[in-house]
């Protein structure tokens, strides 16, 4: 019997996989040519911790989850990075006099060779998923440098300012920054000049984290890195600017948004990090239920009509349009977008970057974008009287118009353009649809921690419940946290939407000037769901917390 055969028997007579399964599992390996174990992670059929458990267990190894336990940095620090990778392993600790080291592949004795010869200490091989122990690789040599490296001090503070930008321990501060930045999903670096130090702020999931203050020596160096790398002037200190790089971290390309505040202490720099691979999101993994995917496909799949996406800053309204623009890219469709800035560049599109100083606003351009005949329109956001007249008459003579609005909610955004001078009566021929979204933080599936909530708190906040329910309360979950998710208890971020179609009636009462909380009303009777019924649907579902909801939701 050959090995795959014993590991698949093996998990049979464990009742983690069925016969069938492992039939399609061997079929699929035929084809791949993969070993079996990794075909059945692949297909969903085993989780790769509970497998490579299975497997030290019948090997007589420990098995050791990293993202529970920390790695030993002067353990790790005995292998090189290249060492690391090549064999995908990493030293985590020291016992009884050997060194303890995590690997995905416990019988690679060349590896174990190897690491004995270049370390000098006998070596007790434990095992990790192969996942894990990439993460601790990345962790240890791209992100393992810390401000109080003794190393690293004693360089910085020889530093001639004048020149800083050329210094090695200023490149690996700012390498640093950066990397951790993108290895712990931030969508923002803030770099803040205080009175006696500099402090680095991320933006994840939506909430600042400080994660390290440096010594205000190093303020006009680091700053200087940061302005040389988006071609700035690093010269002028005392007016903002804006600036672009593009890098490649971890194999990922990654552009950055950057700019500069003069404040009391010092300039300001804000990193905003564009993840080139979110922009390929498809609209079935921002969070929409069925339903509302369904309407919202129902409007941008017309020839013509605006589509207004409101919510505050940072809200996903970007990345739901673009995700509409994957969807409608084909040969066959003319679509032109003008952005402030252009964030992601897209294929196929014509994207068209504001430029105030050159005469380039959103309506000017887009009264020129409309004469070159297009299908599509983008336009980044709708700011004045013009570019939504502009707009709302594209949508009038034959052009789909998508575009967004600062309004809290959807039927906000019907009030704002009357109050901004369009006349209503082209309002309500124009809209096609008004979605609102806000992005709530996901629940970490590793330690997010079950509960049953309160009857008459739920009642109070309108979350909806059954007569059942109303008796025996649904389970709901809390955050916890752990290494996975950095101890916020939280992983990852959900949309929460509201989407409100102008039927007839909403048509009537938008020419007859009635407030938005009466619109509201005509649109929940059509049907629409709320922000907040959104997302306390997805509080049941166990997708996020109820406080989370509370807190992103008004």
């Amino acid at each position: 019997m050959g090995k795959d055969n014993r590991l698949g028997q093996l998990l049979i007579k464990q009742k983690i996989i069925d016969e069938a399964g492992l039939q399609k599992a061997l079929e699929e390996q035929e084809k791949t040519g993969k070993h079996l174990g990794r075909t059945l992670v692949e297909m969903g059929l085993i989780q790769e911790e509970l497998l490579v458990a299975i497997l030290a267990s019948q090997a007589g190894i420990a098995y050791v989850d990293l993202s529970e336990g920390g790695v030993d940095r002067s353990a790790a620090s005995l292998v090189t990075e290249e060492t690391a990778r090549k064999w995908v392993i990493i030293p985590i600790g020291f016992a009884d006099n050997m060194l303890v080291v995590a690997m995905s592949n416990p019988s690679n004795f060349m590896a174990i060779d190897e690491l004995r010869i270049k370390t000098g200490y006998k070596i007790k091989p434990v095992v990790a998923t192969k996942t894990d122990i990439i993460d601790a690789i990345n962790y240890q040599f791209s992100l393992g440098m810390s401000i109080q490296d003794e190393s690293l001090d004693q360089e910085i503070d020889d530093v001639d300012i004048g020149q800083a930008y050329e210094d090695a321990p200023i490149v690996k501060l700012a390498n640093l920054v950066v990397a951790k930045a993108v290895d712990q999903r931030a969508s923002d670096i803030h770099i803040e000049p205080q009175e006696k130090d500099v402090r680095i702020r991320y933006r994840i999931d939506g909430v600042l984290h400080e994660v390290m203050k440096l010594p205000k020596n190093l303020q006009p160096a680091i700053l200087s890195r940061f302005k040389i790398m988006s071609s700035m002037d690093i010269a002028e200190n005392r007016k903002p600017q804006d600036g672009h790089m593009a890098l490649t971290v971890a194999k990922r390309p990654i552009d950055f948004r950057v700019a500069t505040l003069p404040t009391v202490h010092g300039e300001r720099v804000v990193l905003r990090i564009l993840e080139k691979s979110s922009v390929m999101l498809k609209l079935n993994d921002l969070g929409f239920s069925r339903n509302d995917l369904g309407k919202f496909r129902s409007v941008f799949l017309r020839p013509h009509g605006a589509i207004l996406v409101t919510g505050p800053t940072g809200s996903g309204k970007s990345t739901t349009l673009y995700a509409t623009l994957n969807i409608l890219n084909t040969s066959a469709k003319n679509i032109v977008t003008i952005e402030d800035p252009v964030e992601y560049r897209l294929k196929g599109l014509n994207q068209i970057q504001v430029n105030p100083k050159a005469g380039l606003t959103f309506a000017s351009g887009l009264r020129s974008i409309l004469r070159g005949s297009p299908d599509i329109v983008m336009v980044g956001e709708i700011r004045d009287k013009e570019t939504a007249q502009t707009a709302i008459e594209a949508a009038l003579t034959g052009h789909l118009v998508l575009s967004t609005l600062h309004t809290n909610d959807a039927p906000g955004a019907i009030s704002r353009l009357i109050e901004m001078g369009v006349e209503p009566f082209l309002v309500s021929s124009a809209i096609s649809c008004v979605q609102a979204q806000r992005l709530a933080r996901r629940l970490c599936k590793n330690c997010r921690q079950s509960y049953i909530p309160d009857v008459e708190l739920l009642k109070s906040l309108g979350f909806p419940l059954t007569a059942e329910e109303q008796k025996n309360p649904p389970q709901l979950y809390r955050p916890v946290g752990c290494d996975k998710c950095n101890k916020t208890g939280y992983k990852g971020r959900i949309g929460l939407y509201e989407i409100m179609l102008v039927n007839e009636e909403i048509e009537r009462l938008t020419v007859e000037r009635t407030s938005a909380e009466e619109i509201k009303r005509a649109a929940l009777k059509n049907h629409m769901t709320t922000l907040r019924q959104d997302g306390f649907e997805k509080v049941k579902n166990g997708m996020t917390s109820l406080e989370e909801i509370l807190r992103v939701v008004v």
